[in-house]
């Protein structure tokens, strides 16, 4: 009884949210990673609507998936027609899905008001539509759209649209919280007032415009519902859907309730972070469980505390989602901070010269405008650097940067580096729009023949503060940058009166970072590269 089955539609509501659109190859990806993850259902799209859905569906008839059915999503027929004469239904039919979403209207005024048809009329097209597709064989999920507002209408006609999809043969019916404004006091109530025992399996699918999507979504499994809709990040229509990737921890770390997914939640991390990749949108570090954020200590009492007992001050162990612990350093943080950073490199006392002398760096560093609370990554290079376990991958002779504008307003930078790399000098060359592209391209272009990991590795964003605007144009600027390789993500600094040059510095942390923490595999295949060049 506590089996549920988990509905994701990233790839159909969650890309009706603002900022997010998928390319057909996108959406393949993204279906293998939920497959991998065995999320029990994947609504591919509504077909109908456009060709890049019907691309997709048609290249998703050769995959063979391990576990996840895939939903292709799309209407009841039109009114005062028949199923089986409907275009959008066949063109259900020809995407070859073992399941198929139907949504219908529940509420009287959508039905008067949208539909421009009669009460009836709507429960005939319900019970039409979901019975031509039964009787192809197709699993058929009902999505009672605006269930709750209709409800609230006319809990009459509410539930005889749920009689009515049940009649027909609907494997499960789905209770739609269409526009996001139903709080959870009331969901309870009028699930308790439900005939559920005379209904097939319930869903639920929430909106986030109240910000309850999520304790909908775990109210309504708690009242009966065996299904569960939602989006991984949240993204979807307006505020967007039940986030995922808060509702699955919360199910299978929190309650009894378990499903295919619950054996691998330590993917939902991962996986939250590459569909943000496909989508080109920078993760949210603040998301519960998979942000960076979650797991992240800035107070240095907080830090003492991770450090004594993780359990005290973290609800759940970070791998468990496959997240990790980072603790920040900021004006709060004490000598805590300072050793549970050094951690991963043996065992310091408070009193050691290696925890002095960093907090010295640290303190010169943060006179000179650097701040490493968001600067993880060239905070970690400065512990290395103390440490004597830094090596280095960029040694600069010098670079140019030429800026060209013509008489149309365009423009385009090219540059120029020499370098000097495992006792050879190297030159690398490229063109960007700006300085800092330019910039990036020239050094990945000098060094990318000795280090071939550097072509995974990309920027998702770039941050300009100004530390001193009364300086006006001579004022110090601090540039953060976050790179990732597909998988991590980290952050790295760079202060000075040039923005270019406080660039470079950003930029080369970037690198080094990555090369010293994740290129054990890398550095060998670098000697391989050497060789051959110099050959």
């Amino acid at each position: 009884m506590n089996t549920i089955y988990i509905y994701d539609t990233t790839l159909r509501d969650g890309t009706q949210g603002i900022d997010i659109t998928y390319t057909a190859d996108d959406k393949l990806a993204i279906l293998k990673a939920l497959d991998d993850m065995r999320i029990d259902y994947v609504e591919g799209g509504f077909p109908f609507s456009n060709e890049k859905d019907r691309s997709f569906f048609e290249q998703c008839k050769s995959l063979r998936l391990k576990h996840t059915k895939l939903v292709a999503f799309g209407n009841t027929r039109k009114a005062h027609t028949i199923a089986k004469e409907d275009a959008q239904l066949q063109v259900l039919l020809s995407c070859n899905t073992p399941a198929i979403t139907l949504v219908g209207k529940t509420s009287k005024a959508h039905v008067i008001h949208v539909l421009k048809t009669s009460q009836k009329e709507n429960l005939n097209m319900i019970e039409d539509s979901i019975s031509f597709l039964k009787k192809k064989k197709k699993e058929v999920i009902f999505d009672a759209e605006h269930f709750f507002d209709g409800y609230k209408e006319s809990p009459e006609y509410a539930i005889q649209v749920l009689h009515s999809a049940a009649r027909a043969g609907a494997d499960s019916v789905v209770l739609c919280d269409t526009n996001g404004g139903t709080l959870p006091d009331e969901v309870g109530k009028i699930l308790a007032n439900l005939p559920l025992e005379d209904m097939p399996l319930i869903g639920g699918h929430f909106h986030d415009d109240c910000g309850t999507a999520v304790a909908n979504s775990l109210l309504t499994l708690r009242m009966g519902a065996r299904q569960i809709q939602g989006t991984f990040n949240g993204w979807g229509e307006r505020c967007g859907n039940a986030n995922l990737c808060t509702l699955l921890p919360n199910l299978f770390l929190k309650t009894q309730f378990t499903a295919a997914s619950s054996k691998h939640l330590k993917k939902i991390t991962a996986v939250s972070r590459f569909i943000a990749e496909r989508a080109n949108i920078i993760p949210d570090k603040r998301h519960p469980y998979v942000g960076d954020a979650a797991f992240t200590h800035k107070a240095g009492l907080h830090a003492d505390v991770v450090i004594k007992s993780s359990s005290l001050i973290e609800h759940i162990d970070s791998k468990e989602v496959g997240n990790e612990r980072h603790i920040v350093l900021s004006e709060l943080a004490g000598k805590s901070t300072i050793l549970a950073k050094l951690k991963k490199y043996g065992t310091f006392m408070k009193n050691s010269p290696e925890v002095e002398h960093i907090i010295q760096q640290l303190k010169e560093q943060e006179m000179h405008g650097f701040t490493y609370e968001a600067a993880e990554a060239s905070f970690d290079l400065l512990i290395r650097k103390t440490l004597n376990r830094y090596q280095s991958m960029v040694h600069l002779r010098n670079y140019h940067l030429e800026l060209f504008k013509s008489r149309n307003f365009s423009s385009k930078t090219v540059g120029r580096i020499f370098l000097d790399v495992h006792d050879m000098q190297v030159m690398g060359v490229a063109s960007g729009t700006g300085m800092v592209e330019a910039l990036d391209k020239t050094l990945k272009d000098a060094l990318v023949s000795f280090y071939p990991f550097i072509k995974q590795l990309h920027i998702t964003d770039y941050r300009v503060r100004i530390i001193d605007p009364e300086n006006a144009t001579a004022a110090i600027v601090r540039v953060f940058i976050t790179s990732t390789d597909g998988t991590h993500y980290w952050n790295t600094i760079g202060v000075h009166q040039n923005i270019i040059e406080a660039s470079w510095q950003a930029l080369v942390d970037s690198l080094e970072y990555y090369y010293n923490n994740f290129t054990s595999e890398h550095k060998e295949k670098s000697v391989h590269s050497r060789q051959s060049i110099s050959g």
